[in-house]
C-alpha cells in the first residue's frame, strides 16, 4: 500500500506529454482491465470505453476540447461514454451474462432483476443516464489509480463539448453519450508548468470525519 500511496503522490493532471514516448501495450491492457473490473451499481457496467488511436479523430476532438494539447500529444486517448438510458434490454443483457457465467439461476437474483427494471422505469431516461454517468466516473477513478500504479501519466478532462464528441465518434447511433476523456502517456517536464510542484490537498482532518 505504501507503494501505491507513493504513486498517488507522484501523479498529477499532466499538462504536457512527450508524443514520442508511448505507453507499453501491456500497461495499457492492465489499465483497461482495471476499468473492466471497476465496481458498478448492480454490476451493470453502464458505459463503454473508446481507445481513440486515429490521429484525425483525435485532432477533431481537440478542436472541441478547447484546443487542449494533451488530447493529441498523449500516447492514448480514452473516452468514457455512458449509456443514454438503462433499458430493460440492457438489464437483461447483464443479468443473463451473470447467469451464464455462474452457471446457475438464483431466485433472489431473478427477483432483483424485476425490481431493478421497476426502479429504472420510474426514474426515467435522463435519471438513468445520470446514474450511468456516475458509474463511468467510478471507472475513471479506477483508471487513474491503475495508471499511477503503472507509472503512466493521465489527465482527466471534462473540458470538451460532449455533443460534438458524440457526433465525432458516432456515439448516438450506439445509444451512448460521452462523459469524460482521459489522455494517457508520459510527461514532458519541459513545458509542463505543473510538473515538479508540490501536490496540494486539504489536511485529512478537514476531509475525513469519524462519527
Amino acid at each position: 500500500m505504501t507503494d501505491l500511496i507513493d504513486k498517488l503522490h507522484w501523479r498529477y493532471a499532466t499538462k504536457k506529454y512527450n508524443p514520442a514516448k508511448k505507453v507499453d501495450a501491456e500497461k495499457l491492457d492492465r489499465i483497461l482491465e482495471a476499468v473492466r473490473l471497476a465496481p458498478t451499481s448492480s454490476g451493470l457496467q453502464p458505459f463503454e470505453v473508446f481507445v481513440v488511436e486515429n490521429p484525425e479523430l483525435r485532432a477533431k476532438i481537440r478542436e472541441v476540447a478547447w484546443g487542449q494539447p494533451q488530447v493529441t500529444e498523449a500516447s492514448h486517448l480514452l473516452v468514457f461514454a455512458a449509456w443514454d438510458d438503462i433499458t430493460e434490454a440492457r438489464i437483461d443483457m447483464m443479468f443473463d451474462l451473470t447467469n451464464e457465467q455462474r452457471g446457475t439461476v438464483n431466485e433472489g437474483w431473478e427477483a432483483y432483476r424485476q425490481k431493478l427494471k421497476a426502479i429504472v422505469a420510474a426514474r426515467g431516461q435522463q435519471g438513468n443516464y445520470e446514474s450511468a454517468a456516475r458509474q463511468a466516473y467510478i471507472a475513471l477513478g479506477v483508471a487513474l489509480v491503475a495508471a499511477a500504479f503503472e507509472g503512466v501519466d493521465s489527465t482527466p478532462m471534462e473540458g470538451f463539448d460532449p455533443a460534438a464528441v458524440d457526433n465525432i465518434l458516432s456515439l448516438k447511433e450506439r445509444n451512448l453519450r460521452s462523459v469524460v476523456i482521459l489522455p494517457l502517456g508520459h510527461r514532458e517536464p519541459e513545458g509542463d508548468w505543473l510538473e515538479g510542484l508540490k501536490k496540494v490537498r486539504r489536511p485529512r482532518g478537514q476531509l475525513v470525519t469519524t462519527l
